[in-house]
């Protein structure tokens, strides 16, 4: 009896732990049940994104067995301070560390760190703000690089893209919530705490520490394209094989498991035209509203698998699943790590913490759509004003050139205008695409060309 309890016990546990993982084997598994296995399964495994996933975390685990972040952290807090300024340091740790390391991984370092500290502080009662905050911080700057979480690493190697346009439609994002942030620091009381943090202040094994950080570096140069991934991943597993096997344990295998079970899932779902047909008018109708509501249900990791097969909008899909990672416990794995360490703290209060969370998390969704929302206005604005200036240019050069013009007798001298006007409210969303009157000759398509190209403007 006492075995089957226990038994029960342990794979109760195994669920909480990996509840992403459970959810995505199982809807892969039903999935298979629809669409039998094939070798077409192989094509639906990203092996770019696997690999250098594996890299990063393998890396980082090798940091963290070097005492790096703590140590990091124990240099920044030790001595006196107010409490305002203790917090500020707190969560800024994760917010900058995200960015580098994941935010699963900022939120398993400065968590229980963060614990420790306020109690050794006698500052208990800013344990739970001070977590709430430090789950935004880490959401939220690990949105601004391709490696700061997996649904960035995977959208960035799913539509090939440019760093630089990838960091740029991000930042803006990250420096208000990151002001946000720090406002609500603000709030923290001004009394003086003392900090006494005499040990665990230095790294350890610093010849280990200069080979994690140069493996860093191959693992960004990966990211870029400036070296083949394949490369970077057997001079990792080589690396850390030779100095020491054991920090490959500290690999979170099971989100390895989760994307494969995902990459399943999510072909086989995009076989089924009725799934299909639905999930491309959702994102058709608003691909970063659709995103944000998919992440709330099944997480932003599952959300951007799940709905990267059914819009060419990459920004409008990336933009969404990283706001979508705030807002529900299960929205971002990393909110429910942080949880996970709350509720074993003594005395953890458990309402009060899921009500800050969600009031926090509401404010974050509600202030950063509509930072989305502004700057698509604006940029829809930019596009519109772009095109009806190309428009006057286009029609003085035909004005200057009527000889194309005349070729067709029936093609008067107000049709072009019509048809670039069309077809800068089609690339406004003022008219859809289906309504743009087609040319019908090729002195008309011709004509109609020069427009043509404001219809691809993405926000």
């Amino acid at each position: 009896m006492d075995g089957t309890e226990d038994a029960r016990t342990r794979v109760s546990a195994f669920l909480h732990r990996n509840v992403v993982l459970v959810t995505s084997a199982v809807l892969a598994v039903a999935s298979m049940a629809i669409v039998p296995p094939s070798s077409d399964y192989i094509g639906y495994i990203d092996v770019r994104t696997l690999g250098i996933l594996f890299c990063f975390m393998a890396v980082v685990a090798g940091m963290k067995e070097c005492h790096l972040f703590g140590a990091l952290a124990g240099r920044l807090l030790a001595g006196r301070r107010s409490l305002r300024m203790l917090s500020l340091i707190l969560v800024m740790l994760p917010f900058f560390c995200s960015m580098l390391i994941t935010n699963d991984v900022a939120l398993i370092t400065f968590v229980p760190f963060t614990i420790l500290v306020l109690g050794m502080a006698g500052e208990t009662r800013s344990i739970l703000p001070v977590v709430v905050l430090q789950t935004l911080a880490a959401n939220l700057g690990s949105m601004l690089l391709p490696f700061g979480n997996p649904q960035n690493l995977y959208i960035h190697s799913r539509y090939a893209l440019d760093t630089g346009e990838f960091v740029l439609l991000l930042a803006p994002y990250v420096i208000i919530g990151g002001l946000i942030l720090c406002a609500m620091c603000l709030l923290f009381g001004g009394r003086e705490v003392h900090v006494d943090i005499s040990r665990d202040r230095d790294v350890r094994n610093r010849g280990l520490l200069a080979l994690m950080g140069l493996l860093f570096v191959l693992c960004v140069l990966s990211v870029l394209r400036v070296i083949p991934w394949e490369a970077v991943l057997l001079v990792t597993v080589a690396a850390i094989a030779v100095t020491r096997r054991s920090i490959l344990k500290g690999v979170d295998y099971g989100l390895l498991l989760t994307f494969i079970c995902l990459f399943v899932f999510t072909g086989n779902i995009a076989q089924l035209d009725v799934v299909r047909e639905a999930l491309e008018g959702m994102m058709s109708w608003d691909p970063m509203m659709t995103s944000l509501a998919m992440s709330q249900v099944i997480s932003n990791v599952p959300a951007a698998t799940l709905l990267s097969g059914f819009t060419g909008d990459w920004q409008g899909l990336l933009v969404g699943v990283d706001i979508g990672g705030f807002g529900t416990p299960i929205a971002s794995m990393a909110s429910m790590i942080s949880l996970g360490f709350y509720a074993r703290t003594e005395g953890a209060d458990m309402k009060g913490y899921l009500a800050l969370f969600t009031a926090a998390n509401i404010l974050m969704v509600v202030l950063l759509a509509a930072v989305y929302y502004l700057l698509r206005r604006r940029y829809l604005l930019r596009c519109t004003l772009s095109g009806i200036m190309r428009l006057g240019r286009s029609a003085r050069g035909c004005l200057g050139c009527p000889t194309a013009m005349r070729q067709n007798g029936s093609l008067s001298w107000g049709q072009p205008t019509a048809l670039r006007t069309a077809s800068i409210l089609s690339s406004t969303g003022a008219m859809p695409i289906q309504h743009v009157p087609r040319p019908r000759d090729a002195a008309m398509r011709r004509m109609f060309s020069v427009a043509a190209p404001m219809s691809s403007c993405h926000i």
